[in-house]
């Protein structure tokens, strides 16, 4: 999202879950820019206008310029690479301070170092996986106990998750003074807020979790705006009692949007996507994020990316993206705004709940807002009912991979891409031809 000098911008997402069509979840995750620019290393937005990663180090000129896609500044959170400015960084070491609230009228249940444990050391252990080591992320919990709020929860009037109702700024505010005398929140990159399950409704009924990004104009804390901010509420999970399993998930999501990445589901769920990224449907199946994603955060090099935009037949060498090492991306730019991606997924790392291994190729629009499909992944077996059949997931897409033999033409047909074959390493060899 590109920095809005004199007004909010806010962007809402409405899930449709399966399993409760009737039911509207509300806002999963809502991002915020203001007059924001690249983060420092903390909190606050800093001074620098680019991106983190060798990412923000290419131009249009260089071999990777013509893939270097981009929306119009309307765009919330927009797909374009590089990133632009206000965004908490996503490589390096990353400070993540963690606290757990409670209310009078919903005091927290158990310990408050229980609840920090349902996130982590996985959502640690998910960054290491997902970056293959670019990002060291150290949460940090200085407040052990329940930080009590002054209010009961309802007092707030937290219904959608809205940034700038009062309420919340009220929430936020209270958090920095019940908090302050005992953290210097100049020390921390992010700020992640768990609170305690009992308060507000189940997320199998509304999802409130929410995250702030590049928000200057946030409470003040230490000298630092909160600006960069994920607020986690009631368990989730995909209604198969997997929570233990799979419900710390929801927090890698939250913060991919503190790193800008956008949403992939849309109103009508995450049939854009499925779960072959974990900002779509954050519940069930286990996924990692798309290679476009991590070429975006900076976790892929130059050289594992290539850039696909002459005319002609080319043939390239992928490797599985749950693999340190060898080529991950090959990028097929339509115009300056979308292109297509071709990436390798199999059953490991973080994918390892993946159902069918395969090519997966999708379509990335850069001018696209978040929350109304900026990404679409392309079904090689197209209603077939999925190969998963985990309770609300969207199962279409999880046998949506390309294997050899299979062939994907665009509409125009003026780009085909074929799956040439693959040997017993996973290693897939794909033929990419532009009339």
């Amino acid at each position: 999202m590109q920095p809005l000098p004199d007004r909010s911008r806010t962007s809402r997402r409405i899930r449709l879950r399966p399993r409760r069509v009737a039911a509207l979840a509300s806002v999963s995750a809502l991002t915020l820019a203001v007059s924001a620019s690249a983060g420092t290393g903390h909190l606050g937005p800093g001074g620098s206008s680019t991106g983190a990663g060798p990412v923000a180090a290419l131009d249009h000129s260089s071999a990777l310029g013509p893939c270097l896609i981009n929306g119009r500044p309307a765009v919330q959170m927009s797909e374009g690479i590089p990133t632009p400015g206000g965004y908490a960084r996503a490589t390096g070491t990353v400070d993540a301070l963690t606290v757990m609230i409670d209310f009078p009228d919903a005091p927290g249940q158990g310990k408050a170092l229980d609840r920090f444990r349902e996130f982590f050391p996985q959502t640690r252990t998910w960054f290491r996986t997902s970056s293959y080591g670019r990002l060291d992320y150290r949460p940090a919990t200085p407040i052990t106990d329940w930080l009590r709020m002054p209010k009961p929860f309802l007092a707030y009037g937290i219904d959608r998750g809205a940034p700038f109702d009062p309420g919340y700024r009220e929430l936020v505010q209270d958090i920095v003074a019940a908090a302050d005398g005992k953290v210097d929140f100049r020390d921390y990159d992010l700020l992640n807020v768990l609170v305690t399950p009992n308060a507000g409704p189940s997320a199998l009924d509304t999802v409130l979790s929410v995250t702030f990004a590049g928000n200057a104009d946030a409470p003040v804390a230490d000298g630092v705006p909160v600006a960069n901010a994920s607020f986690v509420y009631s368990r989730q999970d995909d209604g198969s009692g997997t929570y233990d399993r799979t419900g710390y998930r929801v927090l890698p999501h939250e913060n991919g949007h503190v790193f800008g990445l956008p949403d992939l589901y849309t109103q009508e769920g995450g049939g854009a996507v499925g779960h072959w990224d974990i900002m779509s449907e954050d519940w069930g199946a286990n996924n990692d994020l798309l290679g476009w994603h991590k070429w975006k955060l900076g976790w892929l090099t130059t050289g594992q990316v290539s850039c696909a935009s002459g005319t002609g037949t080319a043939e390239y060498t992928l490797t599985p993206l749950a693999r340190p090492g060898g080529r991950k991306l090959i990028f097929i730019p339509l115009n300056t705004r979308t292109g297509y991606a071709v990436e390798v997924r199999t059953r490991e790392g973080n994918d390892e709940a993946v159902c069918r291994p395969g090519v997966l190729i999708y379509r990335v629009d850069a001018d696209v807002d978040t929350g109304m499909g900026p990404i679409t992944v392309f079904d090689a077996r197209e209603d077939s009912g999925g190969c998963t059949r985990s309770p609300n997931v969207h199962a279409e897409l999880s046998d949506a991979a390309y294997t050899p033999g299979d062939t994907f033409k665009d509409r125009t047909g003026k780009i085909h891409i074929e799956i040439v074959s693959a040997d017993a390493s996973a290693t897939y060899r794909v033929r990419v031809t532009r009339d």
